[in-house]
């Protein structure tokens, strides 16, 4: 396994992050999964013996259920170097006041979230998605409270635009407050968006990132084909993530990535997988697999090196469009972009 520095932080992460999504099985989130204590524990023993070394939730799946089973397989026993990260933002609760980030939901749910996972220090604590309405400045001085008081080591975000991410960076920068180390996006082969803000601003501002849902649910498992949804999947059960805007696309980036791992003798899932590991920025990706055979499939993924020519051929077939304004940067400003602009026009030079 190999461990990657988050950002610019010290701390090291593997390339491949237990999600555990799948755990609880309470509410919406049982069209995921609904793995209970003991298959729990087998997923997180099978990920800490190949070298998985974080963990990731949130206070919301299954309503606080994936952190209790979390804090029951681990509590007293989490071994050193095994780190957790959690989320807050969305609702888990009726009141007004038990959503978003306000001092007051953030502190409140950061107690709560340490009760459940039974563990007196969260190593990564993420805002789940943006607030606009409450102030930068009370969300950031929040988090550096906790990090001052010992409950929290580091903090991410989640789900944030560019300008949303600057701004928070300004506001910390400003205020000589904690920092953003890290960003939890979603990116995939079919979902490159990523690609024109925030992993530009993630080689600038130094920023990890930390890749959820990095199959599209599992449409780029290698199972799916054209008219073809196999058992067991999350979009047989309902769920909708991520949208799909062009079928047409999917489904040519699907046979691509199916042609080289039926040459390579891997799965799709592991080629995709590798194709996201070797994209800039990318820290680690997060797997969380219905079965331990999907998940075992996945932790195989980090051992799996793409040629030039097989990136090559998926980077083609998945490339997004290049929109305004960076196609009119393409052509008035080549001779003085930097690395962060390089990693969406470079290919285009």
């Amino acid at each position: 396994m190999e461990y990657r520095l988050l950002g610019r932080s010290g701390l090291k992460v593997s390339a491949i992050t237990l999600g555990t999504m799948t755990m609880g099985g309470k509410g919406n989130f049982a069209k995921v999964g609904n793995a209970g204590v003991d298959e729990a524990r087998r997923q997180i023993d099978l990920c800490l013996d190949a070298g998985v070394n974080l963990i990731d939730t949130a206070d919301v799946y299954s309503t606080g259920g994936s952190e209790e089973i979390i804090g029951e397989v681990l509590g007293g026993r989490r071994k050193a170097g095994v780190l957790i990260a959690t989320k807050a933002r969305f609702p888990m609760g009726n009141g007004p006041n038990d959503r978003g980030l306000s001092r007051h939901h953030l502190i409140e749910a950061c107690e709560a979230s340490l009760k459940r996972l039974r563990t007196d220090v969260i190593d990564l604590y993420q805002v789940h998605q943006w607030d606009g309405q409450t102030p930068l400045e009370e969300t950031i001085d929040a988090l550096d409270s906790l990090v001052r008081q010992g409950k929290v080591r580091y903090i991410g975000a989640s789900n944030y635009s560019g300008w949303h991410l600057m701004k928070a960076l300004g506001v910390s920068d400003r205020t000589h407050r904690q920092r953003f180390v890290s960003q939890q996006i979603h990116y995939t082969l079919e979902a490159r968006e990523a690609e024109y803000e925030l992993v530009p601003v993630s080689i600038d501002q130094g920023l990890g990132i930390l890749v959820w849902s990095p199959l599209a649910g599992g449409l780029l498992s290698g199972k799916h084909r054209r008219n073809v949804t196999p058992e067991g999947t999350r979009q047989l059960a309902g769920w909708d993530e991520p949208p799909i805007r062009d079928e047409d696309r999917l489904w040519a980036i699907v046979d691509a990535l199916v042609g080289i791992a039926e040459a390579r003798g891997v799965s799709g899932a592991q080629v995709a997988l590798a194709w996201l590991l070797g994209r800039p920025a990318v820290t680690s990706v997060i797997i969380g697999g219905r079965t331990e055979a999907q998940l075992k499939d996945n932790l195989a993924a980090a051992d799996l090196v793409l040629t030039a020519e097989e990136r090559a051929r998926l980077d083609q077939v998945s490339a997004p469009p290049v929109l305004y304004p960076y196609w009119h940067q393409l052509r008035t400003a080549k001779d003085r972009l930097g690395p962060a602009d390089l990693s969406l026009l470079g290919p285009h030079l």
